[in-house]
């Protein structure tokens, strides 16, 4: 089971301020449980929750932090048991990303990704320490995850319903860049009645924002396809609020479908730039 889906909605949520965009302070608990299977996968029950906190300001930058744990029994009786935590730092200006990923299967030794990207000119400069000790570059037209949300949330507000980016996360092994396409659904008003309402949902401060229906697909660059239609590594699907909080999660492994349902939301105050 890949986890960079997670990997991605942990870091992506911690969005770069715009200039009319206010991102909020918050910790959020999803509760995950398996929606469906594809291709005869021999998964039957999934259950894990993901922790997520963010914090910070235009000023001093975002940090996000996270933790999924999960817990896979599949049809032969078998049990996989996956621990995935993240932290990240980003310049609002999408000019500077530290992260940190540590992912741990069952009793295995953790995997670890530990480096910093600063983007120069038009280039993007990455340096590893974990896994191991490497320096690279980006085309400068990559973006770190929050510069990616912010211009999803800056496309849905300009009423776009596509939008197409290269973003690097940090995540499987801290080399890869993913070409990502997004499609965004038409604005839900605040004050829409909700089917399966939630902590967002109920939030006195969230009931006057509009939230958009997100899909967000990852791609493999480095991959080619016969037939010129390429299979997404991974896909997630959302509802984004303008102010960088998502509910309704559905994280889509190709074999396996989850969902990720609100459980809890502490909103936190804000912390004005100084």
């Amino acid at each position: 089971m890949t986890m960079l889906g997670v990997a991605a909605l942990g870091t992506g949520s911690a969005a770069a301020a715009g200039p009319n965009i206010s991102f909020l302070p918050h910790q959020a608990l999803y509760e995950l449980s398996l929606m469906k299977t594809r291709n005869n996968a021999s998964v039957s029950t999934v259950r894990g929750r993901i922790l997520y906190n963010f914090s910070g300001n235009a000023c001093e930058g975002y940090t996000s932090d996270f933790r999924q744990v999960s817990e896979i029994e599949s049809g032969e009786g078998k049990n996989t048991l996956s621990d995935l935590r993240s932290s990240s730092w980003e310049d609002a200006a999408g000019k500077s990303y530290r992260f940190k990923i540590d992912t741990k299967m069952n009793d295995s030794d953790s995997s670890d990704v530990d480096g910093v990207a600063e983007r120069t000119g038009d280039a993007i400069t990455v340096k590893l320490k974990q896994p191991v000790q490497k320096t690279f570059t980006l085309d400068g037209k990559t973006v770190f995850p929050t510069e990616q949300i912010e211009r999803i949330i800056a496309a849905a507000r300009d009423r776009k319903s596509l939008l197409e980016l290269q973003v690097y996360d940090g995540s499987d092994g801290g080399e890869k860049v993913y070409n990502t396409l997004t499609v965004i659904g038409q604005p839900i008003p605040g004050d829409r009645s909700v089917t399966n309402p939630d902590p967002s949902t109920g939030e006195a401060s969230m009931k006057s924002l509009t939230r958009w229906p997100v899909t967000v697909s990852y791609y493999d660059r480095s991959a080619k396809s016969d037939t010129g239609e390429q299979t997404p590594v991974y896909a997630m699907s959302f509802e984004l609020y303008e102010n960088g909080v998502s509910r309704s999660l559905v994280l889509d492994y190709n074999d396996f479908v989850l969902a990720g349902a609100m459980g809890k939301l502490d909103v936190k105050a804000m912390k004005p730039c100084k």
